[in-house]
This record gives structure tokens, C-alpha cells and sequence, in this order.
């Protein structure tokens, strides 16, 4: 039991505003806590969750996009209550649109050979996600396994049908946010849990924002500090029989200068950043096991080249424009053939998918680039990205393009206080185990003896071993250890 009388006396500190950190600080709120405050590195709430609005007075999604499934998510039972999802007549139009594929030689593949092999692959991935793997398959990467049992369609003997498949894969890359699928576990994505119902990439007006400013309406004014990016944090600093004068057992000390005291902090950062800092950020040191999860666990980047136009060029039922290559990045032989040296930097731009159309801009397109590509990508100027990609629409569709009047590019690997976008597990990893182990909270509750337990708190995605890389999984991360506080004061 803490010392604390109980949570009105608490001082919890919560790193990072994205969805687990508002999730978490709501939480506590509603369950009585009255010192709570969350520290945010940037100069905006959200963390992943950047709603923008660079082209018109509409909103673009910079980062998370969707809203994974409908039955038993916190996320979107709060749009639907909220009225924030989207609506009328757009919603049953879209159901007519349809993706335009290409080859390099300006030729667009038929509508049957592409819905035939994006149903096979979906057939595929299904027996991995719903753990059905041939035992053949079951210590494969997801790649390997794709690669050998789609060897047993027909379109795997024609040069459009393998075209398309390398297509699907560079496509489920941006799934995973994976450099590649030959890097991802086939028999790990069983972990991963689908919730049923319709996945929504279209919100309301507010966008993605509108969702965070529900959570917001629930914590009182200046519970938020911005720009206070947290460099250290020392934890049991008290121990039974010592410092009888240190009342708390953890120390924040922000790179400004500043310096929190709290009985509980739940660090909701990403794993990006605990890669980039885990090792130097603690105080004692993390244990052995947190770290290797750590380090286990992949944290990719998925990046989005928003291309604003006058003027629409593409047809109406056009839902997007898909990239074929007689020789993609997922492909086995070219996989392997890029796998060491840098000459895959020359050919970066082959990781797009394609050029989809977004939502409430009609005369906007999102290119979707992941990987070691998309890192790369980030290096160089918008206008060289800008040109290189209005070069690949003329050369593949040889449609009259015209020139873009603005650009939005993303660059989540390169910001030092995310470091990426999302979670995957590697192949040769036990996803579970290091889910739980980066869950954990400090110190372990078998090595409390006169100690207080429940010092260092962890939530985020990652720390979700069945909806990692969602905002539900982050946002039931952060009630979750919130709800652990609670328990732990009403025992």
C-alpha cells in the first residue's frame, strides 16, 4: 500500500498525449486522482494522431488513419456516440470506386486478374492471421510463406498475376510497416486479433483530432504540459530504512530543465523512442528482460506523400492508382538481391504502393511508402519527391498530369520524439512474451518487499500483445494501467 492516504494524495506523471497517455489521465480522473499530469515532447497533444489541415479548411490525417473494426472498440463506440463518424451519401458512392493498376508500360490490368489475386493473397494471409499454417509454413517469415503458397494458383504462372501478388505484398507491408515481409513472422501474426465490423478511414470534419477532444473535455485546464520532453527518470528513491525525508519514489527531469516528483508515472512513449533512449532515459537501469523486449521488438515506419492538385485528373470511379514493377521490392530474387550494399537507394521510389485518393480532398492524392525506403525518403527535399512522384503517374497511367500545387509529406522516423509509426514482430520473435515484458510495470511485484510497488507504469501499442499498432490497443494500454492505479488505492 502506498503511503499515500489514497488517490486523491497520488501524483501520477504520464509521459506522452497521444491515446494511451489521454486514455490513462482520463481514467484517473474519473477514478478521483487529483494530481495528474502528462508531459508531451511536442508542441501539439496526439502523439501519432495528427489531424491537419494544410491544403483547405478540411482535415488531412498525417498519422493514424483508421478505425480498426467495430465490435468491442473503445474508439469507435466514442465516434458513434459522439457523432463523429462519416456519413450519407460519400459512404455508399465509395462502394462503386474502384483501384486502377498499371505496369511500367503505361498498360492497366484487367479488373479479374487483380481481384483474383488479391483474393487469393487474402485467403493467405487469413490462414496466418487465424493461426491455420501448415506446419511447413509455421517457422517461415511471412514472405516465405506467401511466396511458396501462392506458387499453387494459377496466377502464379503469368507475369501480370506475379506482378500483382509482389503488388499485395509491398501493399501488407504498409500493414505491418515493415521494410519487408521476409523480415515479418508468418506464425506471429496470429497474435495480432481483428475486431469485427467495418473499418472506418473516414471520420467526421474533426478528423482523428475529435476523438482526442472527448478524452480532452475530461481533464481539468493545465493537466497538459506540451513542449517538455521528458530526458531522464529515476525511480526508487525511496526504500524502506532510507531517505526517510524523500517522500516520492520517482523523478522526472525534463531536457529544459524542469524536474516532476510522483508517486506512479506511466510512460506511454513509443517504441521508436525507448529504442532510442530506453538504455539512458532510466535510472536504475530497466531490467534485463524490458530491454530485450525492447530490442526484440520491431518498430517500423509508414510514411504518406500528399500531393494537392488544381485540378482532378483521374476518372470518376478511380479510387487510386497502383504501381505494377516487372521487378518490386518484394520480390524473392530482388529482395535478395538488395538485402546488403545501399544500391536499393536508387530505386527507393519502387516501395510506393500506389497514389490513393483522400478522403474530403477531391483534388488530392496520399502516396503510402514504408521501411528503409520511406527513412530514406525523408532525407531528401519535397521537391525532389514531389517530381519523382507526378514522373511515375505520367509514366504509368499517360494520363495528361498536371503540376502539383502544394505538397504534405510525412516524416515519422526522423522525429526524434516518435522514431517511427507503428509495431511489428520480427520473425524468430515470441510476441507475446516480449509484449508482456515491455507491459510490465516497475519494480517486478515478487521484489517489492519494502519497496513501493507500481513506480514505473508502461503503455502504448506495444504493450498490447492482441491489438498492437492500433490506436484502440494504445488507448486500452492506457485505462489499463490507469485501472491499475485504481486497484491498487482501493485494495
Amino acid at each position: 500500500m502506498s503511503s499515500c492516504s489514497g488517490p486523491e494524495d497520488a501524483k501520477v506523471v504520464i509521459v506522452g498525449s497521444g491515446f494511451a497517455g489521454l486514455a490513462a489521465a482520463a481514467t484517473l480522473v474519473k477514478g478521483g486522482f487529483e494530481n495528474v499530469l502528462v508531459l508531451e515532447a511536442k508542441e501539439r497533444i496526439g502523439g501519432r494522431v495528427h489531424s491537419t489541415k494544410p491544403f483547405t479548411e478540411k482535415v488531412i490525417e498525417v498519422g493514424a488513419n483508421w478505425i480498426h473494426g467495430q465490435k468491442g472498440n473503445p474508439l469507435y463506440k466514442i465516434a458513434k456516440e459522439q457523432n463523429l463518424l462519416s456519413e450519407g451519401p460519400s459512404a455508399s458512392k465509395n462502394m462503386c470506386l474502384q483501384d486502377y493498376f498499371f505496369k511500367e508500360d503505361g498498360k492497366q490490368v484487367s479488373k479479374t486478374i487483380v481481384d483474383q489475386v488479391c483474393s487469393n493473397f487474402s485467403k493467405l494471409t487469413d490462414k496466418a492471421f487465424e493461426d491455420e499454417l501448415d506446419r511447413k509454413h509455421r517457422k517461415l517469415s511471412l514472405g516465405a510463406y506467401l511466396n511458396d503458397a501462392f506458387g499453387e494458383f494459377p496466377q502464379s504462372r503469368t507475369e501480370e498475376g506475379q506482378q500483382v501478388f509482389e503488388w499485395c505484398k509491398r501493399n501488407e507491408c504498409t500493414d505491418e510497416a515493415c521494410s519487408s515481409l521476409y523480415e515479418v513472422s508468418a506464425s506471429q501474426s496470429s497474435n495480432y486479433i481483428d475486431l469485427e465490423g467495418e473499418f472506418f478511414n473516414t471520420l467526421g470534419p474533426g478528423g482523428y483530432r475529435a476523438i482526442l477532444d472527448v478524452l480532452l473535455k475530461d481533464l481539468p485546464s493545465g493537466t497538459i504540459q506540451c513542449s517538455a520532453p521528458v530526458k531522464s527518470i529515476r525511480w526508487d528513491l525511496v526504500k524502506k530504512g532510507h531517505c526517510e525525508d524523500q517522500r516520492y519514489p520517482v523523478q522526472l527531469v525534463c531536457e529544459n530543465g524542469q524536474s516532476f516528483e510522483a508517486d506512479h508515472v506511466i510512460v506511454t512513449v513509443s517504441l521508436g523512442v525507448l529504442k532510442d533512449k530506453a538504455s539512458t532515459m532510466f535510472e536504475p537501469p530497466l531490467p534485463k528482460k524490458k530491454l530485450s523486449a525492447i530490442e526484440n521488438l520491431d518498430f517500423g515506419i509508414v510514411d504518406k506523400i500528399f500531393l494537392f492538385f488544381e485540378k482532378r485528373f483521374w476518372p470518376d470511379d478511380c479510387a487510386g492508382v497502383q504501381l505494377l514493377w516487372k521487378e518490386g521490392p518484394e520480390d524473392k530474387d530482388v529482395y535478395e538481391s538488395l538485402s546488403e550494399g545501399e544500391a536499393w537507394k536508387k530505386t527507393w521510389f519502387k516501395k510506393i504502393t500506389g497514389f490513393d485518393t483522400v478522403a474530403r480532398h477531391p483534388t488530392a492524392l496520399c502516396g503510402w511508402i514504408t521501411g528503409r525506403e520511406a527513412l530514406y525518403m525523408e532525407k531528401l527535399p519535397d521537391s525532389e519527391i514531389r517530381d519523382i512522384c507526378v514522373r511515375l503517374l505520367r509514366s504509368f497511367t499517360g494520363w495528361s498530369v498536371p503540376e502539383v500545387s502544394k505538397t504534405l509529406i510525412s516524416r515519422w522516423g526522423s522525429d526524434s520524439h516518435v522514431r517511427g509509426s507503428y509495431t511489428f514482430i520480427p520473425d524468430g520473435v515470441d510476441g507475446v512474451k516480449a509484449h508482456k515484458a515491455l507491459a510490465s510495470p516497475l519494480p517486478p511485484k515478487d521484489k517489492c518487499r519494502g519497496r513501493k510497488h507500481l513506480q514505473v507504469l508502461f503503455a502504448g501499442e506495444a504493450t498490447h500483445e492482441n491489438f498492437y499498432t492500433t490506436t484502440h490497443g494504445a488507448y486500452l494500454t492506457g485505462v489499463r494501467e490507469a485501472e491499475r492505479l485504481i486497484s491498487y488505492y482501493a485494495d
